[in-house]
């Protein structure tokens, strides 16, 4: 298993909060997300948004990662972590 890296403090926007909040289902989608995030399982994006990941993981940068529930598209939550890591945000991509 590969090293896990820093996420900083940890953010949700207001969106995904009141979600949290309405649905135990959804809260669990997040935790699951945040799991495979730790572990550089970027989720549902592009081989080159991988790729810049993980470049990003060597070099510095800001790391994105989308995660979705086939069961509920509207589930679909961003991760992004800071380039200096000193943040990480879960939002929907509405909020960005």
């Amino acid at each position: 298993m590969m090293a896990t890296f820093p996420l900083g403090k940890l953010y949700a926007t207001r969106g995904v909060a009141e979600m949290q909040q309405q649905n135990q289902g959804f809260v669990m989608h997040v935790w699951n997300a945040l799991n495979h995030y730790k572990q550089r399982d970027w989720g549902d994006i592009s081989d080159a948004d991988i790729d810049a990941n993980n470049e990003a993981l060597e070099n510095g940068g800001r790391i994105l990662a989308s995660y979705e529930d086939s069961d509920y598209p509207e589930w679909r939550v961003w991760i992004i972590t800071e380039a200096d890591r000193s943040a990480t945000t879960v939002l929907f991509p509405d909020e960005y």
